[in-house]
């Protein structure tokens, strides 16, 4: 059996991180296991649905270095569809119901009053076929509900009745379908909701494995009965925790919070996304991982935790300054280079630079302190300008290196008695304008004597 997962999104928005979380695990867990990733489209919603957003979903999972080995969209496959629908009915097993939605409120709130659970009552089985002539010549069309079964003879007698399985996440899972309501599968205008082109489409894909978020978890004992009434076994199912953000919100596609295009654009590495996106809420420490590889080592979905997980955009940034701090220039060459970063002295600058970036984009404002001149003007005192005069007449002849910022410092300090701080913040400040940033052993050679004495307040 070759294991086959498949992520799911409806083209309707942006993905989010928790998208990308569940995104990440089918992933991972089909990396560990040589197994398929199959990229779905839920589309069957035509009028929210767009190419647009579907192309911006593959080219984020491309970003964060998921490649599908197939892409499948659900509104190309309505006659399959149609086919399942018409297999249920004749079954008896997909019934027509003509409540609209205020009778079913109605009789929800009734059902409440009586001390009963607020499911749909299967009011529609009892229509005779002249009632239900009646209600059509009256305007009303059918939506239609798949018959659970959680009863023995009569439907109106339902009795607990559990689906169980082993979640690959949470372990021992179990939904008593007598506390639910009849899906509806189909709408009164034909079109279908989410429920059964799903079953339908991990049947014909050939679905081993189905992870997704807890929200879910009830759904899963409904798509488990629909999976059997098509006489088909049911794939293995996990679900994960769910992400939020630190006042404990949800995510959404529709506002755009968090989505993978805004963390990428404000420079934040695939690496950082997928590394926390899969870690956080889990037994496993949040570590920057810089390959799907070695991720895919360290995960295992069984130490993902039941509780909500709450996700900080500042974690982000920590992991990012790890991958970048020790990511090789032969990773980063190109890209620098699209920052007009390139040259000879490109992968030096790089090595010295990439521990003090939080975005490899930052390396840019780096990169002109070395070519053009210092950030800013320096304040300094009276004495410390005397001393920098002094220390630049110390500056030693070329060729330089590493050992180039000892040597001149050590002869400034015999020179003149400081140290500490006092020697090296005034140097700071002249060659770079800043009180901080890389190593100056490592910045002076990339300067060289001539831009350094350019640098003389």
């Amino acid at each position: 059996m070759t294991v086959t997962v498949r992520f799911a999104p409806s083209p309707t928005g942006h993905i989010h991180i928790g998208n990308a979380r569940s995104a990440l695990f089918n992933w991972l867990f089909a990396l560990k296991n040589r197994g398929r990733f199959i990229q779905r489209f839920d589309d069957t919603d035509v009028e929210r649905s767009t190419q647009a957003y579907a192309n911006a979903i593959l080219y984020d999972l491309h970003w964060l270095g998921i490649f599908p080995d197939t892409v499948q969209y659900q509104s190309k496959r309505f006659a399959i569809y149609d086919e399942a629908v018409e297999r249920l009915k004749q079954a008896g097993l997909l019934y027509a119901c003509y409540e609209t939605p205020e009778e079913l409120d109605l009789r929800r709130k009734i059902r409440r009053t009586r001390g009963l659970p607020p499911v749909y009552g299967r009011e529609s089985l009892k229509l005779t076929a002249e009632e239900k002539q009646a209600l059509e010549a009256d305007g009303r069309r059918p939506h239609w509900r798949f018959l659970l079964p959680n009863f023995e003879g009569d439907p109106f007698e339902t009795h607990r009745t559990e689906v169980h399985w082993l979640d690959l996440i949470r372990g021992e899972e179990t939904v008593d379908l007598a506390s639910l309501s009849d899906p509806v599968l189909v709408r009164e205008d034909g079109t279908y909701l989410y429920t059964l082109p799903s079953v339908v489409d991990d049947i014909d894909f050939g679905v081993t494995h189905v992870m997704r978020g807890d929200d879910h978890v009830t759904n899963t004992g409904v798509q488990i009965a629909l999976f059997r009434a098509l006489g088909a076994v049911p794939p293995a199912f996990g679900h994960h925790n769910l992400l939020t953000t630190a006042a404990e919100e949800g995510l959404s596609k529709r506002t755009g919070a968090l989505s993978i295009g805004s963390l990428r654009e404000s420079g934040i590495e695939p690496m950082a996304v997928a590394s926390l996106a899969v870690l956080i809420g889990t037994s496993e420490n949040v570590s920057a991982y810089s390959s799907m590889a070695e991720l895919a080592e360290h995960f295992d979905p069984a130490q993902t935790s039941k509780s909500a997980a709450k996700f900080d955009p500042a974690e982000l940034t920590v992991l990012n300054r790890t991958l970048l701090h020790k990511m090789p220039f032969e990773d980063a060459r190109e890209r620098l280079a699209a920052l007009s970063i390139s040259g000879e002295k490109a992968e030096p600058f790089w090595t010295a630079v990439r521990g003090n970036l939080d975005t490899l984009a930052d390396a840019v404002a780096w990169w002109r302190i070395v070519r053009e001149g210092r950030a800013a003007e320096p304040e300094l005192s009276q004495d410390d300008r005397a001393f920098l005069n002094q220390a630049f007449d110390l500056l030693p002849e070329e060729p330089w290196d590493r050992s180039t910022w000892k040597a001149w410092t050590d002869a400034v300090r015999e020179a003149t008695g400081r140290k500490g701080k006092a020697l090296f913040m005034p140097i700071r400040l002249a060659l770079t304008g800043l009180a901080s940033g890389p190593e100056l052993a490592d910045l002076l050679p990339l300067l060289g004597r001539e831009g350094t004495l350019a640098r003389r307040p």
